[in-house]
């Protein structure tokens, strides 16, 4: 019998990790085992370069292809060679945002190396290289992606002031804290696995993905199946084809039992 998905799409903190970093044996061989069979599994993730390849190595993959920042930038490895980088520019919409959190951490991407940050994040939240730098150096050239770091506010509080401020010319994702993603215009982790399923040779109807993420939300949309996470939130559920188990359960290779 035929595969019926011939690449599988998965997020990383949420889904195939916990919110501490621990991947369990359970989900790690469940992923191994449909890589092992041929189809391909693809990293879709918000981390940057370093953390595609700390989930990498949890796995225990020596290549792959993934999609990091949200689809800004996508990737193969091992070696790590970065396959395309989508960026913009990020001052207007940076100095907007800080007008109303004026304390908030910032951080933008140095593919493949790490962050510039003008002030420290919470521990473990990004990886790399950290280099600090004042906001206005981090955003005078165009950047693949910009995080917004606000440890007094809420979720939904990003949410409102996102959707009140338009962010006009950029692509937004709010986390379950106060992080929001800022992107290019039209860049989402959809767009990125698209990049990759086209040079894969793969039919969208033929791609399975797993995610618990707001900044899931189109991918699981456009994949021919979307999965949510069951501890996702209720928007990103209902975009979703199905829902699974919680990451504690080992949704994933509950999901991934039932195709493979």
């Amino acid at each position: 019998m035929s595969q019926p998905y011939e690449l599988v799409a998965l997020d990383v903190d949420g889904t195939i990790v916990d919110w501490e970093n621990q991947m369990t044996s359970t989900v790690r061989e469940a992923v191994r085992a449909v890589a092992a069979s041929g189809v391909h599994v693809v990293l879709s993730t918000g981390r940057s370069v370093p953390g595609v390849m700390d989930a990498a190595d949890k796995l225990g993959f020596d290549d792959g292809v993934a999609v990091a920042s949200n689809g800004a930038v996508t990737m193969s490895y091992r070696p790590v060679e970065v396959l395309s980088t989508i960026t913009f520019d990020a001052r207007e919409t940076v100095k907007l945002l800080l007008e109303h959190v004026p304390d908030a951490a910032v951080a933008v991407e140095e593919i493949g190396r790490g962050y510039r940050i003008n002030k420290p994040f919470p521990e473990g939240e990004i990886s790399g290289e950290m280099v600090l730098q004042s906001v206005d150096e981090l955003v005078a050239e165009p950047v693949t992606r910009v995080i917004i770091r606000s440890p007094d506010q809420s979720a939904e509080e990003f949410i409102e002031l996102a959707e009140r401020l338009g962010l006009h010319g950029t692509n937004y994702f709010v986390g379950y804290t106060a992080w929001l993603d800022l992107a290019p215009s039209g860049v989402t982790k959809a767009s990125g696995l698209e990049s990759i399923a086209v040079r894969l040779g793969v039919e969208r109807s033929k791609v399975l993905a797993i995610g618990d993420g707001r900044n899931d939300l189109e991918m699981l949309r456009w994949a021919g199946r979307g999965v949510a996470m069951g501890a996702a939130p209720v928007e990103v559920q209902d975009a979703a084809d199905d829902v699974t188990e919680t990451v504690e359960n080992d949704g994933v290779a509950k999901e991934l039992a039932r195709w493979f």
